[in-house]
């Protein structure tokens, strides 16, 4: 194998592909990445035989043939080399030499016959969604999933067809986001997609890099950036593919059953709120000082004109705060986990909030007003008197 190319797009090419590697390897060569050069272009590909992500990029190939070499190390090397342009040239299929105006560096690697085939699938379902409002619903749902694999079907995204569009849903079982996008799909679709992927699939739509990721750049700024990136998506049985423009992520889906949560959103509420979600956000995140001590317990006590916010009383002290609200409905309380609220308003890309409550033993049901597609759940806590 010989080839050369630029150096800013093998660099680029490497960072994209390195997100699949994991840290714990059940294999040592799944630490290294796969560089294959044919007709034109450099295919760089990594996995960790759960997410795959493969990408290209044009190459002025001499040789054809392939490599794989450790990542830390060809990543370290493209991103300390100054020179424009670089050459990659293999020996033995074991050495990778890399070859650039001002450095000479040789790498060991291992044939690429040694590492795991990765090949895009076949699906009988096949779509393609726009890449800026993909990367809202995900943006909006991903957040709620659950961190731990002690039910691996509460650790993906729900993906479903019904009534004209497609549902994406994702729970911990304290929480869930839901967000639909329309769609003249003839298919019926219903998997589980892991959120690891997702969270990738939305770093490439965003174009961003993952030491530079915020919450607050996670949202609207990140819809503008993929406006031009559709996104096509593959379904079969067992896998799900998503292509955006050269680039390709591959993924296995969870198996079993996604927990049927239309039984637990109520169909109707008797008290309604909007508040500013500035004011709402400050004074949270003030109070959640105070409300981590005691299960971030915050409870919410709704008035006519306002809502009273109080912490219990905890050995670092208490707080209380009262916002300005349009209250519709009965006069009501709840206690909710001032964490899940911050992890909320954190992905809520609106001015106001909508709080709709039954009473103190359901669920709070938010929504950002003109967003019809969006609803997020907080399941609510037992309340603790603030004297206590």
């Amino acid at each position: 194998m010989k080839f050369s190319c630029r150096t800013p797009e093998f660099l680029q090419a490497l960072q994209l592909v390195s997100r699949a590697i994991s840290n714990q390897q059940a294999l040592p060569i799944l630490g290294n990445i796969l560089l294959r050069a044919e007709k034109g272009i450099c295919i760089v590909s990594a996995t960790d035989l759960e997410i795959s992500i493969i990408t290209k990029f044009p190459a002025e190939v001499e040789r054809e043939g392939a490599i794989t070499i450790p990542a830390k190390a060809i990543l370290n090397f493209a991103q300390f080399t100054t020179d424009p342009e670089v050459t990659l040239e293999s020996k033995d299929g074991t050495q990778l030499r890399c070859s650039s105006l001002h450095s000479k560096t040789t790498f060991q690697g291992e044939a690429a016959t040694e590492y795991p085939t990765i090949s895009t699938i076949e699906g009988k379902t096949s779509f393609t969604l726009d890449g800026a409002t993909l990367l809202e619903a995900l943006h909006y749902v991903t957040f709620a999933a659950a961190h731990s694999s002690l039910r691996p079907v509460l650790s993906g995204v729900s993906l479903r067809t019904e009534g004209g569009k497609i549902f994406f849903v994702a729970t911990d079982s304290y929480r869930l986001s839901e967000y639909s996008i329309e769609t003249d799909m003839k298919d019926d679709i219903s998997c589980i997609v892991p959120v690891k992927v997702l969270d990738e699939l939305k770093m490439i739509l965003s174009g961003k890099k993952p030491a530079k990721r915020t919450a607050t750049e996670d949202g609207a700024k990140e819809g503008e950036r993929a406006e031009a990136l559709p996104v096509r998506v593959t379904l079969s049985q067992q896998q799900i593919e998503m292509q955006i423009n050269s680039t390709h992520l591959l993924s296995r889906l969870i198996e079993g059953k996604f927990p049927d949560y239309h039984q637990i959103i109520p169909s109707s509420h008797t008290t309604k709120g909007l508040l500013s979600t500035f004011e709402f956000t400050t004074a949270v995140r003030r109070m959640h000082y105070f409300a981590k001590e005691m299960n971030n317990n915050l409870t919410f006590t709704f008035g006519s004109q306002d809502i009273q916010m109080t912490t219990p009383q905890t050995p670092l002290g208490k707080d209380e705060a009262t916002i300005a609200a349009e209250v519709q409905g009965e006069q009501g309380k709840i206690a909710l986990s001032s964490s899940y609220l911050l992890d909320f308003l954190g992905h809520a890309n609106t001015d106001v909030v909508e709080i709709r409550m039954i009473d103190s033993m359901h669920p709070a049901v938010f929504y950002a007003p003109g967003n019809a597609r969006f609803l997020h759940l907080i399941m609510p806590l037992r309340m603790q008197e603030s004297g206590q």
